[in-house]
C-alpha cells in the first residue's frame, strides 16, 4: 500500500513539474513572439525612432547633415528666408531670439527663391547671413518651399495646418514632439507678444 501511494506521488510531483515546465516555456515563446511582432506592429517603439518629421533628412549651407530629431523636445520655428526682401532685417530678431534662448528653443532658416528674392548660391547665402546678421542658428541649403517642389519639411507642414508661405518669413511655430503647429505671417515679427506668448511655457524671453 505505501508503494502504491508513493508511486502516486511520484507521478503527480512529476505532472506538477511538467506541467510547470510547459507554463514556463510558453511564457517565454509568448514573449519572443510579441517581442518579434512589436518591430513590425510598433516600429517607432522597436527601433527607438523619433518619428518621420523629425527624421527628415536636412542638409545645412555648408553642407553638412542636420540631424532635427536631437531637438524634438524644444518649440522649433521653421522660416523661410530671402536676402533681398523687405523682410530681411527680420534675421537681425530671428538671431536675437535664437542666442538668448539657444538652449530651449530651435530656429532654422531655409532659403528660397519661390518669391524671386534670393537668388544667390548657398555659398552666397552663407557669407551674406554670417556678414551682414551674424546668423547662428542653423540655415538649411537652399530649396523650394511651396507647390509640388516644396522640401519634405514643408510639405508636412503645410498639410497639417492647411496653409503654405505666401512670402518670406512665414513662421511655423512646432510645438515640442509635433504637438502642434502655429503659423505666423511674414509680418508677425520673430519677437512680437503673439510668438512670445506661445514660447512662454517653456521659459523662452
Amino acid at each position: 500500500m505505501r508503494q502504491r501511494l508513493h508511486g502516486i506521488g511520484e507521478k503527480r510531483i512529476e505532472q506538477f513539474f511538467l506541467l510547470l515546465i510547459n507554463t514556463k516555456t510558453r511564457e517565454l515563446l509568448m514573449k519572443k513572439i510579441l517581442s518579434v511582432l512589436s518591430l513590425f506592429l510598433f516600429p517607432a517603439v522597436g527601433l527607438g525612432a523619433c518619428g518621420d518629421f523629425y527624421d527628415t533628412p536636412l542638409t545645412t549651407l555648408q553642407g553638412d547633415k542636420f540631424n532635427l530629431c536631437e531637438h524634438k523636445d524644444k518649440p522649433i520655428i521653421f522660416v523661410n528666408t530671402a536676402s533681398k526682401c523687405g523682410f530681411t532685417s527680420q534675421f537681425e530678431d530671428l538671431e536675437r531670439l535664437y542666442s538668448d534662448n539657444k538652449d530651449k528653443l530651435l530656429i532654422v532658416g531655409f532659403p528660397s527663391n519661390d518669391f524671386n528674392q534670393e537668388p544667390g548660391s548657398n555659398e552666397e547665402i552663407q557669407k551674406f547671413c554670417k556678414l551682414t546678421y551674424a546668423v547662428e542658428f542653423p540655415m538649411m541649403e537652399k530649396s523650394s518651399v511651396v507647390g509640388p517642389k516644396a522640401n519634405p519639411i514643408y510639405q508636412k507642414l503645410s498639410e497639417v495646418t492647411g496653409k503654405a508661405p505666401i512670402w518670406n518669413f512665414y513662421k511655423f511655430v512646432v510645438m515640442p514632439n509635433f504637438e502642434k503647429v502655429h503659423v505666423f505671417s511674414s509680418m508677425t515679427n520673430p519677437e512680437s507678444k503673439d510668438i512670445k506668448k506661445i514660447l512662454q511655457p517653456f521659459d523662452i524671453n
